[in-house]
This record gives structure tokens, sequence and C-alpha cells, in this order.
């Protein structure tokens, strides 16, 4: 059974507070983080080993450390979604998409990324109860995301599902390439939702009690993303995530917003996104008969 205690470490990413957290319910952590920050993270878990490392997903600066971890702690197991499972056992992929993002900075941000050996893996695909847990299939963010409610505390961890909140700022859609997916997003908003948790932990940066509150912001922020990058271009998206960050935010803060949320990144997510579902309304329209087209007309 899990200590209803939730325990959170700042790993300070680049020496900044606030960026990336780290949460822990007795013998389970969930999202590790990068390998970057394992200074922060592993003497906490020498003194206390980790019996699971549970996964919301497998982006960089959630679960980078991960084999890292494994290779310290080999019995611990592997909480990840079905999809994300491969990327665990072969980085190389993921590895790849990374450095087209990052460059030469990937080893500065992220440090070494090692595999995690298959049989230390427990694959995912929502509705699952372990233990203190039950576990929801959340798309929207990445393909392969996951949340995980602990029962006895009613928090639910949703990695980057309700966005990035740091102290007082605003909630903000993180929509980095390559997956985003705002009509799925908002359906794992639902389900998150329907759980009923008393506070969220998330992983930039903290835990929040106002839960459909921030759910109701993040559900805004989502089309507010998707207006500015289909209306503004990439500099006017820039401008308005940036003007947003500094909202009711200290410079420290505002600094935080930007180093975990890169704007660049979030434009780069949502001009995919748009663009693929013009490609695939232009081909469904193509592939409709000339009755067909003309009845779809008249129905609107």
């Amino acid at each position: 059974m899990s200590d209803a205690r939730a325990e959170l470490t700042d790993l300070e990413h680049l020496g900044r507070a606030h960026v990336i957290g780290c949460w822990r319910v007795g013998d389970v952590v969930i999202d590790p983080g990068p390998s970057s920050c394992l200074q922060r993270l592993l003497p906490l878990l020498e003194a206390r080993p980790p019996r699971v490392l549970a996964l919301t997903h497998i982006h960089l600066d959630h679960a980078g450390a991960t084999g890292s971890l494994l290779r310290r702690f080999p019995a611990a197991e592997v909480w990840v979604h079905e999809r994300g499972a491969p990327h665990l056992r072969d980085p190389g992929r993921l590895l790849a998409s990374a450095e087209r993002l990052y460059g030469a900075d990937m080893e500065r941000m992220w440090g070494e990324v090692l595999s995690v050996p298959g049989d230390r893996i427990r694959a995912l695909r929502g509705g699952e109860r372990l233990a203190d847990f039950e576990v929801a299939y959340a798309p929207g963010h990445a393909s392969h995301h996951v949340c995980y409610l602990h029962l006895p505390s009613r928090t639910a961890f949703s990695g980057d599902v309700t966005g990035v909140r740091i102290a007082a700022g605003p909630v903000l859609a993180p929509t980095p390439p390559p997956d985003i997916d705002l009509e799925a997003w908002q359906a794992s908003l639902d389900r998150l939702s329907s759980w009923q948790p008393a506070r969220l932990a998330i992983t930039h940066f903290g835990a929040y009690g106002d839960v459909a509150e921030h759910v109701r912001a993040m559900r805004a922020a989502l089309e507010r993303a998707r207006t500015w990058a289909r209306e503004r271009g990439e500099e006017g998206f820039v401008s308005q995530l940036r003007s947003a960050m500094r909202q009711g935010t200290s410079a420290a803060d505002a600094a935080a917003y930007e180093q975990a949320l890169p704007p660049q990144q979030s434009y780069q997510g949502l001009e995919r996104y748009l663009r693929l579902r013009t490609q695939a309304a232009s081909a469904q329209a193509a592939s409709q008969s000339p009755t067909e087209r003309a009845g779809e007309v008249r129905s609107r």
C-alpha cells in the first residue's frame, strides 16, 4: 500500500526552480525527469529506493532518467503506456526526434538517455488498478500519455494534460510536436474530471486544489493556442504566449514558464496539427463524389 502523502522534489532543471518537479507517493515515483537532474533526485532515492517509476509519458523532461535509474535500482518496475514502451526499450527514434529540436543542447538539457530492460516494463492501456493507483489513458499532448489517480488522497498526477502552471501564473498549454491532438486532449480532460480528484499534481509545477477552475482554464488555453497559431503565425503566437507567461508572475517564474514551455516548440506542434487536419479534410473532400459534395453543401 502507498503512503497517502504526495511529495514533490524540485529538480531545479539547469539550475532554475519551478521548471520540472518529480512526484513521489510512498515507493512510487511519478515522472523522474531527465538525467541532467539526477544529482537532485538520487540522494532521495538512495535513501528510499523506488519500487515503481510511473511515467505519464516518455518525453525527456518527464522520463529521460528512467533507464539510468533502472541501472541503479534494477528491481524497480516501470509503468508506461503501451505506445511508449517500445521507445523505452529502444530510445533511438525518440532521441533522433529530440535532437531535431535541441541540436547541440541535447546533452546539456537532458543528459544520458539509456534503454530500459523490457522485463522491467509494465505496459498500460488505461483503466488499470495498480495497488492504490488508477490509470487513465489521456492522449492529446502525446498519443501515449496516461494519468494516475492516487485513490486514498484523490490526487491526480496529470503530467502535461493539465498544462503548465507556475505559482500565481496562468494555466498554459504545452503543445510541442509531434502528435498534438486538441480534440483528444479535451476528451482526456473529460476523463480526468470524471475522477473528481481533490487536487492536481503537475510536473510544471506543483499541486493545485482548485481542480474545476484549473480544468476550465486549461480548456480555454487550448482554444486560445489554436487561435493564435491559426491566425497569427509563429511570430504572433510566440509574442502572445510570452505575454501570457508574464501575467501575474515574477521575472523568475516567467523564465521558468519559458523553460518548461518553449514558445517556438509549442507553435511547431500546433502548426503541424493544423496542417495535418487541413490535409485530411482536403483528402476527404477530394474522395467524395459530386453528389455527396452537393448533399453536404445542402445540409449546412
